[in-house]
């Protein structure tokens, strides 16, 4: 899981985790039939607090150094991007503090996030009225699955640090994406392409059985086909 949860170009199609995973979403494993709002609760059901903040991927954590990091925009948009690291830096940078909720049933509260916004990504690439959909795929050949309006909440961001450090390689480093209100595989890590899309597409979990949203406070785990 590429989520700490990730991938299809170049990591395996099957192993022991996608297996499980593919059996969970299969029985349903975790489901609890309660109804949460974040307004009411801010643990969404079936979730318990964890306080380290766990790895889970599928065996490949690849290397990228920052000087040959770079992130690609396109798609529908007006302007796509291609950017270095120097150009990425360059970019309002923006800081933020969001609870982090696995589709494993682990949450983690109050984490401490700067990077860059996604709307100010977004203003960049200034997205065409037809977008609604974004794939973001992974230096691992990970991809997953958001609507734009997911995507374009106020608090997501491409992350580079964590509790005021440099996100490590484990952890998605050196960017990564954090969109706080959805379970955290839909928060890609070692993220180099976004693409914005006019209609929706399933990425590597979505593939696999699990949901095509993952709102944790519906309990969005598994697919409902």
């Amino acid at each position: 899981m590429q989520d700490d949860e990730g991938a299809e170009a170049a990591l395996p199609t099957e192993t022991k985790l996608t297996t499980t995973k593919r059996r969970w979403a299969e029985e349903g494993r975790f489901l609890t039939g309660r109804v949460t709002r974040a307004g009411d609760d801010r643990l969404p059901p079936g979730q318990h607090l964890v306080q380290n903040w766990p790895v889970l991927d599928l065996g490949q954590q690849p290397m990228i150094a920052p000087t040959s990091w770079s992130l690609d925009v396109s798609g529908a948009v007006e302007t796509p991007v291609h950017l270095d690291w120097k150009a990425f830096q360059a970019l309002p940078q923006s800081s933020f503090v969001s609870d982090i909720h696995c589709v494993t049933t682990w949450s983690r509260y109050d984490n401490h996030w700067r990077g860059v916004s996604v709307h100010d990504l977004l203003d960049l690439v200034r997205p065409k009225p037809e977008a609604t959909h974004v794939m973001l795929r992974s230096f691992d050949g990970y991809t997953t699955n958001l609507p734009l309006a997911d995507f374009a909440v106020e608090d997501a961001l491409l992350a580079t640090h964590w509790e005021g450090a440099p996100l490590t390689r484990e952890h998605g480093g050196p960017v990564r994406l954090v969109v706080p209100h959805l379970y955290f595989w839909k928060s890609a890590k070692w993220i180099e392409r976004i693409d914005l899309m006019t209609a929706d597409r399933a990425g590597f979990w979505e593939k696999n059985g699990y949901h095509m949203r993952g709102d944790p406070w519906t309990e969005e785990r598994y697919s409902e086909d």
